[in-house]
């Protein structure tokens, strides 16, 4: 087995923060299975597969500002195929408007499911 510990900070920074949705696919066929299921909220359905996540990404980015970047705020942690990695999301050098944590479960040298806890803004 490959070491896979930076596949979710990968996931990250190279998938979600890439405004060329065929570069973005390309790169998701090296991170994730081809079946991945990605989800977003307990109350949402799952979204399944590179397209579909794709689609869901081009979505996000229209609404966002094109400075808007994800950065790490820890460093990935690693136990067996579970990732953990802490984000947050905003323009380099301002107050971010989002935050959260990815969990990512990794079989076979790619991620197989991801799963997104937002966090809740102070004010909401």
């Amino acid at each position: 087995m490959e070491d896979n510990g930076k596949l979710l900070g990968d996931s990250l920074l190279i998938i979600w923060n890439d405004r060329d949705p065929e570069r973005r696919l390309q790169s998701m066929k090296k991170i994730y299975a081809e079946n991945i299921v990605f989800y977003e909220t307990n109350e949402s359905p799952s979204i399944i597969g590179h397209q579909a996540i794709n689609n869901l990404i081009s979505e996000l980015q229209r609404q966002w500002p094109i400075e808007f970047r994800f950065e790490l705020t820890q460093p990935l942690k690693v136990n067996h195929q579970i990732q953990h990695i802490l984000w947050t999301l905003g323009a380099p050098g301002e107050e971010p408007v989002a935050s959260g944590t990815d969990i990512a479960i990794v079989e076979d040298d790619s991620i197989k499911e991801l799963h997104l806890f937002l966090d809740v803004a102070p004010n909401a």
